[in-house]
């Protein structure tokens, strides 16, 4: 099928990315970086998912994994503005199969900084919103929420010693996620998936339980 993912340069994109391309299907990446992947079935365009108009022309994609999003920097705007004019873009047509908006945790505990959980919290209302809207394509359209994932964004936290374990203590599974892990659940949500729709998926390894966020000063 025809994938479009966005922020493929690293961390969870990438590795949904390279799961897709295992899996022989036809990915183009948008990321303001450049892109480490090289593969044959891979396209990257360099672009802020910011700046509408310069996105590029992509035509009757079937998978959009919404994934681009940052922590602490302007988050409003890139996590959950962007995310919706991407999808009113390239995700709301009838070609499309599958709709993936990559949340957080945090959207459903309120535990993170304030705009962060501001943003992730209206991609968790927006997935709703679109799931009705591209149901009459046969489409599905759900959140997939993740907790702690072993990314680069994150190894302020990873590498201390002490705040690690803290997280350690507040997560039953006492282990934070791969973004090869969530890229499995990506897959599953949108490549095999085609009845659960219109839902928000936390996977944290039950650290929400506790609804403590623990992080550096």
């Amino acid at each position: 099928m025809k994938v479009l993912i966005t922020g493929t340069s690293q961390g969870i994109g990438k590795a949904i990315a390279e799961m897709f391309l295992k899996e022989n299907h036809e990915v183009t990446g948008i990321d303001r970086n450049e892109s480490a992947i090289e593969h044959q079935g891979y396209t990257h365009y360099v672009c802020d998912i910011r700046d509408y108009d310069h996105l590029p022309d992509i035509k009757d994609v079937e998978i959009l994994v919404n994934n681009a999003g940052t922590q602490n920097e302007d988050d409003i705007n890139i996590n959950l503005k962007a995310l919706i004019h991407i999808t009113e873009k390239y995700g709301v047509q009838e070609k499309i199969k599958s709709i993936l908006n990559i949340g957080s945790a945090s959207g459903h505990t309120g535990a993170e900084f304030p705009e962060y959980c501001a943003s992730k919290g209206g991609v968790m209302a927006y997935t709703k919103n679109v799931a009705m809207r591209v149901a009459k394509f046969g489409a599905t359209c759900n959140s997939l929420d993740p907790g702690g994932v072993l990314t680069e964004l994150n190894e302020c936290v990873i590498n201390d010693p002490e705040l690690w374990q803290q997280i350690m203590d507040e997560t039953p599974l006492k282990k934070w996620a791969t973004p090869e892990e969530i890229a499995q659940w990506a897959y599953f949500l949108t490549a095999v998936n085609t009845f659960c729709t219109g839902q928000n998926i936390m996977v944290d390894g039950g650290e929400s339980i506790n609804y403590n966020f623990i992080w550096k000063d």
